[in-house]
């Protein structure tokens, strides 16, 4: 073979994992296109659990001094009253922060990492074909010249659009669009620095939060439902924006010397998925196995219990074929549970209309009354029960 694996793309799966498994001796081998990241407005927060998840895999001081910045604290606003101030390292399992991040920088830092480990990276590099198979083969393309390349395993990482997936032959499932996510990362925000804030209007179906990034520097996000008139297009500006995250709940003096550092973009927030994602010598990391709705902030945080979960099987079996076989079956396991639940907190607090309007009126005064009947799978992970006990306890319907 000429690598033991071989990874498509270098983000946050392709590069963790070189890392992990260079670290412990494989020839690793990290393709990368882009020679330099930029900003795509992409997740840039990793909850507790996903804290929980980089510690694991020996990320977590190189993201705290690299990149990342810890909110410990998150203010909640329901109809433009704060409800809620969380003390996340007092009230997880993990006892952990949120970490916030540039994403760019994120990436920059963790393939400098897996570079230092020992793995082989190529960036400005274009993965052309990948063909699976007992040795599956990858040709790569750089400065107009191409190679085959044969690995024990390729590992696509390749994000929610990734030709990994399409080259193997995964059926991808998705499901219907309900919530549009807009994003922007904006200097000068007057929100305390060291505290998430979310909003919800629920009646509107907006959702906005921030998250400070240190120095004033904020990535601001707005959700919608798509049936509550989302803007769209180039109706929807910067300006626009910042109108419509005070309309859902954040005080407008924060944003009263803002200015956007980077472009405003608009994402469809439905899961897509494949099932198993393991086939012929190919595994699946992070979006290209499955993407979440980033409006509940758990992609990151997944991918890295994708890496783990990878790792360990690599490292459990000498045949990666049933190392492969046994890290689908682990993901399929912690991934089903998270779309679940964002169900749950679609239809409480993002679904418009009388029938969601009833059903607020009577699960609010009891989750007033008593903040565990929130489903915290969020924060504190995938391995909280989600049965559908869970689910009518949230609902009230008990």
């Amino acid at each position: 073979m000429d690598y033991d694996i071989i990874t498509v793309g270098g983000g946050l799966g392709g590069a963790a994992l070189a890392r992990a498994m260079a670290e412990r001796g494989a020839r690793v081998l990290v393709v990368e296109r882009e020679r330099q990241f930029r900003d795509r407005v992409r997740g840039e927060l990793l909850v507790s659990w996903g804290v929980a998840e980089a510690e694991a895999l020996g990320l977590g001081d190189l993201l705290r001094d690299g990149c990342g910045h810890e909110l410990r604290w998150n203010d909640l606003y329901l109809g433009g009253m704060q409800i809620m101030r969380r003390d996340y390292v007092a009230t997880t399992p993990q006892a952990a922060p949120l970490l916030a991040f540039y994403h760019p920088a994120m990436q920059e830092t963790l393939l400098a990492a897996a570079a230092r480990a020992g793995a082989d990276v190529r960036r400005g590099a274009t993965v052309r074909r990948v063909a699976p198979g007992a040795s599956p083969t990858v040709v790569v393309e750089a400065e107009g010249r191409s190679e085959e390349l044969r690995a024990r395993l390729v590992v696509g990482a390749d994000g929610r659009g990734s030709t990994v997936r399409k080259w193997t032959g995964f059926d991808v499932r998705r499901d219907p669009e309900r919530l549009l996510f807009s994003g922007v990362l904006m200097d000068d925000v007057g929100t305390p620095d060291d505290a998430a804030t979310t909003a919800f209007d629920p009646g509107a179906g907006r959702i906005s939060l921030l998250f400070p990034q240190g120095r004033g520097r904020v990535r601001a996000y707005v959700g919608f439902h798509k049936d509550a008139g989302p803007p769209r297009g180039h109706a929807f500006d910067v300006d626009r924006f910042v109108a419509e995250s005070v309309g859902a709940g954040i005080d407008a003096k924060h944003y009263a010397g803002a200015t956007p550092a980077g472009p405003l973009a608009t994402f469809d927030g439905a899961d897509s998925w494949v099932e198993h994602p393991y086939r012929g010598g190919v595994a699946l990391l992070g979006d290209a196995a499955a993407t979440s709705d980033p409006t509940w902030g758990q992609g990151m945080s997944l991918t890295l219990r994708d890496v783990r979960a990878l790792r360990d099987a690599l490292l459990a079996h000498d045949d990666w074929s049933a190392a492969g076989e046994a890290y689908a079956a682990a993901h399929d396991h912690h991934y089903r549970v998270i779309p679940a639940v964002e169900t749950w907190w679609t239809d409480l607090l993002m679904e418009i209309g009388p029938e969601a309007d009833e059903r607020r009126a009577r699960a609010l005064p009891l989750i007033a009354g008593d903040e565990t009947r929130m489903p915290d799978h969020f924060f504190s992970g995938p391995e909280l029960p989600a049965d559908d006990a869970v689910r009518r306890r949230f609902f009230g319907e008990e």
